[in-house]
């Protein structure tokens, strides 16, 4: 299934501070370009470290070396943009430097460009659904169900043969770029998802 990659998402023209930029210098940075931090790289573009705006008024050392946080939470620019939604929740962090894959600075991606995708207009999500979840992934036919989008939350009602069909087919809805929600309205004839006692022999022993 496809999914939007970072690369796509990132801000290539990358606002950056070496190891010896002054405090001053960086607040000044934050200040002209109307962000919130910077990431800090070395000789060779690799990222060794961040200084954000909590950095500056908690500390007052001379240079980015001693402002930075580090190391620096970083991404590829090939992961998607759940996968750095997950990360940043996961570090507490407003900015992840995108990273080649020599780990030089490439770009930078904020909370604020992941939540764009979230913005994706509902006629998109749904040819997404019927294209990659339907047609591709499970190799039915993109009317199989009926699919639902008002204001990113995906409504899939119909009918499918088993229910191990109908729980991928929730399961694979919801992870689409720009999917909120998903209200399973699917029936089933079959339910193959339980084990029955039929399939054990009298000498089973659970432990």
């Amino acid at each position: 299934m496809k999914h939007m990659k970072i690369g796509g998402l990132m801000t290539s023209d990358v606002v950056s501070a070496v190891t010896a930029t002054s405090f001053r210098e960086i607040a000044k940075l934050l200040a002209e370009h109307d962000i919130s931090g910077v990431p800090v790289v070395d000789e060779d573009d690799h990222v060794v470290g961040v200084v954000s705006e909590s950095d500056l008024l908690a500390h007052h050392e001379l240079t980015a070396r001693d402002l930075m946080t580090n190391p620096a939470v970083t991404v590829h620019a090939e992961e998607t943009v759940a996968d750095a939604a997950r990360l940043m929740v996961r570090r507490g962090v407003e900015r992840l430097p995108v990273v080649d894959v020599e780990d030089r600075l490439v770009g930078i991606v904020t909370r604020r460009d992941l939540l764009c995708v979230y913005l994706r207009p509902d006629a998109e999500i749904r040819h997404r659904v019927r294209a990659d979840v339907l047609s591709d992934a499970m190799g039915l036919p993109g009317d199989a169900v009926d699919v639902h989008v008002l204001d990113g939350v995906v409504t899939l009602g119909g009918h499918v043969r088993r229910q191990s069909q109908a729980l991928m087919l929730v399961g694979l809805t919801e992870r689409v770029d720009g999917v909120v929600a998903v209200v399973d309205r699917l029936s089933f004839d079959e339910d193959d998802t339980r084990l029955t006692s039929s399939t054990r022999s009298p000498h089973d022993t659970s432990w």
